[in-house]
């Protein structure tokens, strides 16, 4: 079963909040293999650890939504702030990995921020 079949059984979630797990765990998959191909190369300490912040905080916010806790709106604006710097620090590299992420993450970012003012 895909991720997205798993999520649309989740009942107590929206459309905007389905997607937005879907956004936040392609999120931590594109920033995972951004920081480890980061790795060992000391120009790009700075853009594995926000790819490492952003990792972390979309799996939990990704978790989080879908438990409907009361704090997921908290978590969606750390989420969207660590998107938007990662984005904006991966677009100063020319690695396939970060052109990859600085793609990505600004719909992420969005889509939480929705969550986030929801």
């Amino acid at each position: 079963m895909s991720l997205a079949e798993t999520v649309s059984k989740i009942d107590t979630l929206t459309e905007e909040q389905r997607n937005c797990i879907e956004l936040c765990n392609e999120a931590v998959e594109i920033c995972e293999w951004c920081a480890d191909a980061c790795l060992g190369d000391e120009d790009m300490e700075e853009c594995a650890r926000l790819c490492r912040d952003v990792t972390d905080l979309a799996s939990l916010h990704a978790r989080f939504m879908a438990r409907d806790s009361q704090f997921s709106s908290q978590l969606a604006e750390a989420c969207a702030d660590a998107c938007e710097a990662c984005a904006e620090e991966c677009e100063q590299h020319d690695a396939d990995h970060c052109q990859a992420c600085a793609e990505i993450l600004p719909e992420c970012a969005e889509s939480c921020r929705s969550i986030a003012s929801a």
